[in-house]
Formats: structure tokens, sequence, C-alpha cells
């Protein structure tokens, strides 16, 4: 898959929202990716794990022991790409705002982790749960993503290996244009705040 057949998935499942979001990660835009929606069919949410999978080097591939994926927006494109690769897909939770691991989760000791999100902007989460991944004895050895969408700037401390990358402009709070603040805001991310 190439941008524009990524881009055709997320129009023709109504998953590019346009408007004032406020994002996971504090910024605001004007556009925003609604993955669970792309995701919410089973053969669409299938190909596009196997595209992300594809565009990850076969070494790294050949070296995961198992698949790890932060809650919420995770989880689906988590369990997709460990069908693919053919291992577990775990995920981590925050209820009390700390990513661990629950519903009887484990990792052996010194697993070899792939970690995938769904769309990373400033890469906050991911280095959450990667961190989260540490504690519970695992090694990150690389993550992927379905978008991008930090125009390739972000620094996860490990290989990553988007499909693609979408470079809609995010703002501080402070930097809002006009035009967007005068737009009502809409939260439509898991994270509290």
């Amino acid at each position: 898959m190439n941008f524009d057949d990524v881009l055709g998935e997320f129009r023709a499942s109504g998953a590019l929202l346009e408007g004032h979001f406020k994002l996971s990660s504090g910024r605001h835009s004007g556009h925003y990716l609604q993955c669970a929606r792309v995701l919410m069919n089973p053969a669409r949410a299938a190909r596009i794990a196997e595209a992300v999978v594809a565009a990850i080097p076969a070494d790294v591939r050949a070296a995961i022991d198992v698949v790890v994926s932060p809650a919420m927006g995770g989880i689906i494109i988590g369990h997709e790409i460990g069908r693919v690769l053919g291992k577990d897909a775990l995920f981590l939770e925050r209820p009390e705002g700390v990513f661990h691991l629950r519903r009887g989760f484990a990792l052996e000791a010194g697993a070899k982790v792939l970690m995938v999100e769904d769309v990373v902007t400033t890469g906050l989460s991911s280095r959450e749960a990667i961190a989260a991944v540490g504690r519970e004895g695992g090694e990150v050895i690389a993550e992927c993503a379905i978008i991008d969408r930090s125009a390739g700037t972000v620094d996860l401390g490990v290989p990553f290996y988007p499909l693609v990358a979408f470079d809609f402009p995010t703002y501080a709070e402070d930097e809002v244009p006009a035009a967007l603040a005068a737009i009502a805001v809409t939260k439509p991310g898991s994270r509290k705040a």
C-alpha cells in the first residue's frame, strides 16, 4: 500500500475527519485520523496490517517474540499485526494513568517486543508504552504504526517503521490559528486531559 491507497482507505471508511481536534498529545489539529473506523472492517484491517508488516525489515521481523500495543488505539492493529506475524498480541492499559500489563498478560524476561501503534504524533504515548515494556521485563526492538503524523521528526529511541506519513499540521495550545480556534474543539483521543 502506498500513501494514496492508505488515504483512500481512510476516506472510504469516513476515518479522515476535519474540524478542530485536541489530540491525545495535547496538540491541536484541523484533521483527525479515526483509526477505529478504518479498522472496523476486518478485511480492511487485515490489508493494512499486512502492509505495515511488509514495511518492517525481514531481520527485525525474524527477531520479534511478541507484539505489544497501548490501549485503546493500538489494540486492533496490534492484534492484526500479531496475526500476520504469527505472534501473540498483548496490550498495555493505563487505568491509573501509567501503562502496565493487566488481564493476566506477562512478558518473558528479555522478550523481544514489537510495539504497535495506530497513529504517532509526538511519540509521548509510544515512549510511555516502551518504558512500560521495560518495567515488565521485555525489550522493545522496534515500533511500527499505520500513520506517522510527526513529519518524520519523532524519536522513540528504537527504530520506527510507519506505513505512511501524513503531514497535517499540529499546534500547541498557544499557537492555534484564529480560523481553527473559531471551531469548537473535539477531543477524540484516549488520553484524559
